[in-house]
């Protein structure tokens, strides 16, 4: 064999051997891109099984806050569940924590944590706060408590929203899986009238008193509307009164206990505008003693329009065994200036 036989020989066994090599290269790097495609879509599937159960723990709770149990008797019952989705909410932070996922998505496995763990927190405050909105004695400061808990289901809804499930989509679309593979939705707070101290307050006190229909004590129930002023200005029915626009601009209510009973968790109801621009406003009387007038003070915190009249009602929810209704309620009007 002459030496020139040899080297194309030798050529094409050393082009054979990295033909070889690119293959193999190839098929490997294959195999890890299957692999991470893989773990990601096994990721996605058990983010779906955490927040499922997540909100599952939401939809327990809200249904338990608003009130569909019956009576004071059962206080002590809704405080342990509400010490059980404690435990649940925590054991659910570990079971994320442990969950297996490639470096890919390690941001958004931080802020999947950060969702739950203000899930958990959220959940332990207010099972720290109820029991004293359903007693005797501060009910309002255990009210306020548990409305501003609240907040942190809205922040554990943002944090998934805006964090969490665009970083994850990203990392979706970067290998090629936005059309196989979708992330989850998850909102744990389900309106944000959770946000409202009065709104709680009302929605506690059905767990208070035995669901939405509280018995009535024996005798007369009723309670009035007495004068409305705006800014310390009266409101009077068939004129429209002018109110300069101030930043601490609030109503004040007179509501009248006309019965024989003590009523307690008063509903003021006060609508400013019409349609789908109204601002809506209520606050809540904890108790009112027979005979006793009170004034409940309701801030207008939105900015109703100017240079207009506005119709603005005001009304004092019915008490339970309240037949006489026709004084609960008024209509006034009002032209607010810069």
């Amino acid at each position: 064999m002459d030496r020139q036989t040899l080297l194309v020989r030798r050529g094409i066994a050393a082009g054979a051997g990295l033909l070889v090599l690119i293959l193999l290269v190839f098929g490997v790097r294959g195999c890890l891109n299957a692999r991470k495609e893989q773990a990601i879509k096994d990721y996605v599937r058990d983010v779906g099984a955490l927040v499922q159960e997540s909100d599952q723990q939401s939809r327990q709770l809200f249904q338990l806050l608003s009130g569909s149990s019956g009576g004071r008797e059962q206080a002590v019952d809704i405080e342990n569940t509400l010490n059980g989705y404690r435990i649940q909410s925590d054991q659910l932070v570990d079971r994320a924590r442990d969950t297996d996922h490639p470096g890919d998505v390690d941001q958004a496995q931080r802020y999947l944590l950060e969702t739950l763990e203000f899930r958990r927190d959220g959940l332990a405050r207010i099972a720290d706060a109820l029991p004293q909105a359903l007693g005797d004695q501060e009910r309002r400061q255990g009210t306020d408590k548990v409305t501003a808990d609240m907040q942190l289901f809205l922040t554990s809804d943002v944090v998934y929203s805006q964090r969490f499930v665009p970083n994850l989509n990203t990392v979706l679309k970067d290998q090629d899986l936005s059309g196989e593979v979708r992330v989850p939705n998850s909102q744990f707070l389900p309106d944000i009238q959770w946000l409202q101290p009065s709104f709680v307050a009302q929605r506690v006190g059905r767990i208070r008193t035995g669901g939405g229909g509280r018995a009535a004590s024996p005798g007369l129930h009723g309670d009035g509307l007495g004068t409305v002023s705006l800014g310390g200005q009266a409101l009077s029915p068939g004129s429209s009164a002018s109110i300069p626009l101030t930043g601490d601009l609030a109503f004040d209510v007179q509501v009248l206990n006309q019965g024989e009973n003590t009523e307690t968790d008063v509903e003021v109801r006060i609508t400013v505008g019409k349609g789908s621009d109204a601002i809506d406003l209520n606050e809540t009387i904890d108790s009112i003693a027979r005979g006793e007038t009170k004034t409940v003070k309701v801030p207008l915190k939105e900015k109703p329009p100017t240079g207009q009249n506005v119709p603005i009602t005001v009304e004092v929810a019915a008490v339970p065994g309240e037949k006489k209704t026709d004084n609960n309620k008024q209509t006034y009007s009002a032209i607010f200036t810069s």
